[in-house]
């Protein structure tokens, strides 16, 4: 097919799937959203496909959502912002569900829904030069989609600090918390990705699949929750204080609840 948001290539045993909208971070919008859901589902079932690379163009893996996509969800009804939402939801689902092995190549920034990709990936592995923040909460929005998939991934202890505080943490505490399993600088990342990829390529296919089928009938990542954050963040995106932090990112400008910054000497 043509990609538009998309570069999808394979080699051998290989296929790398590469988020390619660098002019906006490769952030994603609806067409991405359903190409990544494609991709995934395409690459699962191809049999000579032993595992598949998700990584970013340029030097920003993900900025999550589309401002300018996020925006006009603002202005539609809530049956047609549940309706997107649960796309998304499908989406990382289906990567999470994948039965080939995913690994997130981070050689870049990721912000809100690009943790999400990086949580629903089997392995991920960050340039040490990358930093993350799940900055929804600076919106006035949350981020309900991707937060079945972070909990899993860093715990519930962790994810109240960076859902509530929308602060940005270095790859050495991503790391840390769980979020990627390796932190390597810019220049021994292709090589570190290689060698994960030759470990997986190396164990037998039925093995690898019914290893993680094994893993996601215990952790029982069940529809419900789809369902259940979709609602959320539908209900959330029509309201004011959503508009005002979309409107007010776009408009680079603090959003009307944020107090000013208090200089030290002034406590």
């Amino acid at each position: 097919m043509n990609w538009h948001t998309l570069d999808v290539t394979i080699s051998g045993a290989v296929a790398t799937v590469t988020l390619n909208r660098p002019r906006v971070h490769n952030a994603f919008n609806e067409t991405a959203i359903k190409e990544l859901e494609h991709s995934f589902r395409m690459f699962g079932d191809r049999g000579e496909v032993r595992a598949i690379v998700l990584t970013g163009s340029g030097t920003t893996f993900c900025a999550g959502a589309d401002l300018g996509w996020m925006k006009r969800m603002a202005e539609i009804p809530y049956e047609e912002n549940f309706a997107d939402a649960y796309r998304l939801a499908t989406m990382l689902r289906t990567i999470y569900h994948c039965p080939k092995p995913v690994i997130a190549r981070v050689q870049g920034d990721a912000y809100g829904g690009g943790l999400g990709l990086i949580a629903a990936a089997d392995i991920a592995i960050a340039s040490s030069t990358a930093c993350f923040a799940f900055s929804e909460v600076k919106l006035g929005l949350m981020p309900a989609v991707i937060s079945p998939f972070v909990i899993q991934a860093v715990g519930s202890r962790v994810t109240r600090r960076y859902f509530l505080t929308g602060e940005r943490f270095t790859a050495p505490e991503a790391y840390r918390i769980g979020l990627v399993h390796e932190v390597v600088t810019p220049d021994v990342l292709d090589a570190k990705l290689s060698s994960i990829v030759g470990q997986i390529t190396q164990n037998g296919p039925q093995a690898l699949i019914q290893s993680k089928r094994l893993i996601q009938d215990i952790d029982l990542l069940s529809e419900k929750l789809s369902v259940d954050t979709a609602e959320r963040i539908a209900r959330l995106r029509g309201s004011e204080e959503a508009r005002e932090g979309v409107q007010a990112f776009l408009e680079k400008r603090r959003p009307s609840w944020a107090k000013p910054e208090q200089n030290d000497n002034n406590k």
